[in-house]
């Protein structure tokens, strides 16, 4: 084999946005890094673009407006999907997929909804799938599942998945501001869209954790499933409470795999300020996972953005350039792909979720109300860990930690607590995890 040059690869790229220039720039910038480490080199044959980006020499490259003419083009072997969306995206992965061609993509939506019909397809033609971009942008996250702790049980997985919401969290705890407030900066730097919905309200991280989740537990994806909850509801005073108790309020994404079936949720969630995740600030990712063998190991990095995410996508696109050389047979992510092959895997709601719970609620500084809303959680088995009670003239805040407790039993006590004529309003509810 010595000698003997293997042709090259050749990528066509749809979308030429944030994530698509910063891919096209490495393929330029590290070609001869490149090609030394994959054996041959990778070419971007075509590019699919409504227009040009600025920061991309394209002037050699053959360009079209039209997205299919790449998934059509009988030179290009691997089609980079960066266009974003699931319903043209999809036609075009399928497209790509019934043509014999790879596929590469940033788009965690497709996926995570569509993701089960997509691996199918490309198992049958035999072609990969590969989407390490579609997760924490420029951490690895995949491929540290898939391959460095492949050989753990993962016990559980939490990250911090969305550096929008990790930015206004970390700026309500640092800085006593308020959730709009924070909200309003996040959009003038960038960091949040007009609607911030899918990041605030967890819709982002919900179809990263759907696609983490399959991968560490081999179940089929699915992200209608997990269950989701923002942080807009969330308090300075929250933030506040919960440093006086020594936590932190962060936005996470959590999958753990219990006796009953598998846990997927998004949620606030106080953690020790001890734990590792509590200091991944701004709108930085992390994710922390616990195998079995090695114990919990964390991954941190860039979520986002041109290159750390261009990156990733490069990552994966010499990924399938090193199979179409070696051609082994595993293309496609092993998940079970029919819902009989689950083998009594299933995921839990909510309300079958233990953990401990954080409570803020406003009461009329009274005599008896504190022991009423005790006796309430007593009677649905729920135990105390610590209360803060302030003094006041009117309502004041009562504050109260318990130990861990299923979420149904939760939800009969909050019911019940707000039912009294001493609490005004609804009770916040935070969970806690002991990520340890």
């Amino acid at each position: 084999m010595w000698g003997i040059v293997l042709k090259p690869v050749k990528v066509g790229i749809c979308g030429l946005g944030t994530v698509g220039s910063g891919t096209f720039n490495i393929l330029r910038n590290n070609a001869e890094e490149i090609t030394r480490r994959v054996g041959r080199s990778i070419v971007v044959e075509q590019i699919a673009a409504r227009q040009v980006n600025p920061t991309c020499d394209t002037t050699d490259i053959n360009t079209t407006s039209d997205i299919f003419d790449v998934a059509n083009n009988p030179e290009v072997d691997i089609v980079v999907e960066l266009i974003g969306g699931t319903s043209v995206a999809l036609e075009l992965v399928l497209t790509a997929i019934e043509n014999g061609k790879h596929v590469v993509t940033a788009n965690k939506a497709l996926i995570a909804v569509h993701g089960n019909e997509i691996f199918a397809k490309a198992q049958e033609k035999g072609v990969m799938v590969a989407f390490e971009a579609a997760v924490a942008g420029g951490i690895p996250i995949i491929k540290t599942l898939r391959e460095g702790l492949s050989a753990n049980q993962i016990e559980w997985l939490a990250g911090i998945i969305n550096g929008t919401g990790n930015f206004i969290m970390t700026e309500m705890s640092e800085k006593g501001r308020a959730f709009e407030d924070v909200l309003k900066e996040a959009q003038a730097l960038g960091y949040a869209e007009a609607d911030p919905t899918f990041d605030v309200e967890g819709i982002d991280a919900a179809h990263k954790l759907t696609i983490l989740a399959s991968i560490a537990y081999g179940i089929p994806l699915q992200f209608e499933k997990t269950y989701t909850e923002g942080i807009s509801r969330i308090t300075a005073e929250d933030v506040s409470f919960a440093k006086e108790m020594g936590y932190s309020i962060k936005h996470l994404g959590i999958a753990r795999r219990t006796a009953e079936g598998v846990e997927l949720r998004v949620h606030p969630t106080l953690i020790s300020h001890k734990a590792l995740l509590s200091n991944v600030n701004g709108v930085m990712n992390a994710v922390m996972v616990k195998g079995d063998a090695v114990g919990p190991t964390l991954t941190y990095g860039a979520g986002a953005g041109a290159m750390p995410t261009g990156s990733s996508v490069v990552a994966d696109i010499m990924d399938v350039a090193r199979t179409l050389t070696a051609d082994p047979t595993n293309r496609v992510p092993h998940l079970a792909f029919q819902p009989e092959q689950l083998s009594n895997e299933n995921v839990l709601s909510i309300e079958d979720v233990e953990c401990g719970f954080f409570l803020n609620m406003k009461i009329q500084d009274r005599a008896g109300v504190l022991a009423n809303i005790t006796q309430i959680l007593s009677k649905n088995g729920i135990s105390i860990e610590s209360v803060i009670q302030r003094e006041g003239t009117d309502l004041v805040p009562l504050v109260v930690m318990t130990h861990d407790v299923k979420e149904r039993n939760m939800n009969a006590a909050i019911a019940e607590i707000e039912a009294l004529p001493d609490v005004a309003g609804s009770v916040q509810r935070i969970r806690v995890e002991n990520l340890a």
